[in-house]
């Protein structure tokens, strides 16, 4: 059985993000770049299941400029086997890196996909999705729990009644949610490792896919900074000021 894992690089979770003076985006000058943590929660589940014995193969997949090969070998000290790293700098949406993966899973042909079901950056949530409409297999979205058996995969996603279980027949795709596993920390034995693992280099055009943007980024603003809260003497001034200053009530 052969994993295909998708893996986005993104602005670390701890920094804490800029927006350029003109506002025409986020500013990535000298900022640390790191694995989107969902990705690394996809990267650890297809590890596991290489460890039981359920998977024999486990190849990681990132769509972006050169430095995203740097994730890709973290991805690869995770315990992936190589890597394949389809270079662009042009930031393609979320349709154009589904195009893009299902012209991978055409090359690799895995038996499951897993994929973060989405990145801290843009939040969109629709790759996995996509890559679902586009190839034609089935996929659980959201999940806690993935459990492969007897060419299925028992996908179990929390639902707002609760938890809901589908059973897939692979191939198939599968995107995580937070409670699916903890991703385990690169060891500096494997870290060396990872720099001899193969690391293959495509284009778009290789791939026979042509990407763009059917989404333009008008302005970048930060958030609005949250005002101090205010102690109140009683519920009586509590509900004045709930009806009056914040006019919820």
């Amino acid at each position: 059985m052969k994993i295909l894992v998708a893996v986005k690089r993104v602005i670390d979770y701890n920094v804490k993000v800029r927006v350029k003076a003109d506002q025409s985006d986020v500013d990535l000058a000298n900022v640390k770049m790191a694995l989107n943590p969902f990705c690394e929660i996809a990267i650890e589940e297809a590890v596991r299941l290489k460890e039981k014995g359920t998977a024999e193969e486990v190849v990681v997949v990132s769509i972006g400029p050169k430095a995203c090969q740097e994730q890709l070998r973290t991805a690869m000290a995770l315990g992936a086997d190589r890597a394949i790293h389809v270079e662009s700098d042009t930031m393609p949406d979320s349709l154009a890196v589904a195009k893009l993966l299902k012209a991978v899973v055409a090359e690799e042909k895995p038996d499951m996909v897993i994929l973060g079901k989405q990145s801290i950056d843009s939040d969109n949530n629709q790759t996995g999705q996509m890559l679902g409409a586009l190839t034609g297999m089935p996929q659980g979205t959201f999940a806690s729990e993935v459990v492969v058996s007897d060419g299925k995969v028992d996908v179990t996603r929390e639902v707002d009644g609760g938890l809901q279980t589908l059973r897939l027949t692979l191939p198939a795709i599968v995107t995580t949610d937070l409670r699916l596993n903890e991703p385990r920390y690169a060891s500096l034995p494997n870290i060396m490792k990872a720099k001899r693992k193969p690391l293959d280099v495509k284009s778009p055009a290789d791939l026979g896919v042509e990407i763009g943007s059917n989404i333009k980024l008008v302005k970048a603003e930060p958030p609005a900074e949250r005002s101090a809260g205010v102690r109140v003497a009683d519920v009586a001034e509590l509900v004045d000021k709930l009806k009056n200053e914040a006019k919820v009530l």
